[in-house]
């Protein structure tokens, strides 16, 4: 396991790789299963040989609605989402048949393999269906589109939420949702943007943007950014299936499971974010007999797995961060001097003001407020519109007794804040410090 000894050697680890496993599709649930796993692999493969995403996704949304009528009646077959692939590809046909004058359909049909008159069985019954969901995350990650439409399009591609699903996530309307799926797949096609994995040259810059988006989608579920709730469980679950299949179809890279396990150690403490009644509760106030030990266990072997590369990288030390305080029994007996040695190395591979902050409360942590206030106010200017500066710069200022600049960097926190109960947190923290 990766424990406290392991993350002060951790630039030298030799330790033994671990395979990522996929989530499993059981038979119980068939056709939700299929929706949420293959139809996303169906999607992707009929994107490649149509060249076209809304012609790939109609055709599986067809086929998915024959199934809602067959499976019922008929039972459901030995081979789900062999019967989809087959049933979507005819679908396809069917449009391309209809479509044959066009030069496009004419070159996708030659894609399929089909002339206008054929009705062939399809090749994929009885033969594992291809995986191309690494293209097609890839592509919706591609650079040229929005950092919002990236993360729109992959969850609904390879996440496989409905449009209205994504549009609750993220709490705009459903119509705002549609017109941004509709402009992204728009700039696919009028951009020209290759459905493919990216050439060698360009994949470390392009997998640096799908893992980006990975974990977008990961911190918006694990601390919302407004609403009522702290966690949106879902958004965290999502996140942390997109990681596992990444890692499972990369395995090379070091950072794909690096990212997971970084979502594993975090979100396992996921039960403990927030009280009974709604209330945001921090590190240090948890009950960590109730974090999921068993995800934690699972994070320090993926860990292990990423560190045996020896091709270290930000997630494998923000991984290595998020392992010292699952180890730890509590705040106090956190290593923070290895936290901040950590963060001291993260600043020099992935420089940020966010890395440098959160450098700063480490460094306080060690017992020296006034050093970590100092670092703070070295990025206060970067992220004057970023509530948690101030959240920790109220913080450090309570710890030295300037309860009065204290209040000030409260109220300027309570300004920016949008999420609601993290608001009613610092209101209280505020009141706190005002009666001190």
């Amino acid at each position: 396991m990766f424990r406290s000894s392991t993350a002060r050697r951790w630039r030298s680890a030799h330790l033994s790789n671990t395979d990522v496993p996929r989530v499993a599709v059981t038979a119980e649930d068939a056709l939700v299963g299929v929706f949420r796993g293959e139809a996303a692999r169906i999607v992707a493969t009929l994107t490649r040989l149509l060249g076209d995403i809304d012609l790939a996704e109609d055709a599986v949304q067809e086929a998915l609605a024959a199934a809602v009528e067959r499976w019922p009646r008929d039972g459901t077959p030995d081979r789900p989402g062999a019967w989809l692939m087959t049933t979507a590809r005819n679908k396809a046909m069917d449009h391309l048949r209809r479509e044959r004058t066009q030069a496009t359909a004419r070159e996708a049909a030659l894609r399929l393999n089909i002339d206008d008159d054929s009705d062939p069985a399809s090749p994929f019954d009885g033969t594992p269906i291809p995986d191309d969901r690494l293209t097609l995350l890839f592509t919706c990650c591609h650079p040229a589109l929005a950092m919002e439409a990236r993360i729109a399009l992959t969850l609904r591609l390879i996440g496989g939420l409905t449009t209205p699903e994504i549009a609750r996530a993220f709490l705009v309307q459903e119509s705002t949702m549609a017109q941004r799926l509709v402009r992204a797949k728009h700039k696919i096609r009028a951009a020209h943007i290759p459905i493919r994995v990216p050439p060698q040259p360009l994949l470390a810059e392009r997998l640096s943007s799908v893992l980006a988006v990975i974990y977008l989608v990961f911190n918006e579920g694990y601390l919302a950014s407004s609403g009522d709730d702290v966690v949106r469980h879902s958004l965290c679950d999502q996140a942390i299936r997109l990681g596992r299949l990444l890692a499972a179809l990369m395995p090379e890279e070091p950072e794909t499971a690096g990212l997971l396990a970084l979502m594993l150690l975090t979100h396992s403490r996921r039960d403990e974010r927030q009280g009974d009644g709604g209330e945001l509760r921090l590190l240090r106030d948890q009950d960590r007999s109730r974090w999921d030990h068993e995800m934690i266990d699972e994070g320090h072997v993926v860990l292990e797995g990423a560190l045996a590369h020896l091709r270290p990288g930000r997630y494998q030390v923000e991984a290595a961060i998020a392992a010292l305080h699952c180890d730890a029994d509590s705040v106090q007996a956190t290593d923070w001097e290895e936290i901040a040695a950590l963060y001291a190395t993260l600043r020099a591979l992935a420089p940020s003001p966010i890395v440098a902050l959160n450098h700063a409360v480490a460094i306080a942590e060690c017992g020296s407020p006034a050093r970590g206030l100092g670092l703070a106010d070295d990025v206060a200017e970067a992220l004057d519109s970023y509530h948690l500066l101030h959240v920790t710069r109220a913080e450090l200022l309570v710890r030295l007794g300037r309860t009065a600049d204290a209040l000030v960097a409260y109220d300027r926190a309570l300004e920016l804040v949008t999420n609601d109960a993290e608001r009613a947190h610092l209101q209280s923290r505020r009141a706190e410090a005002a009666n001190s």
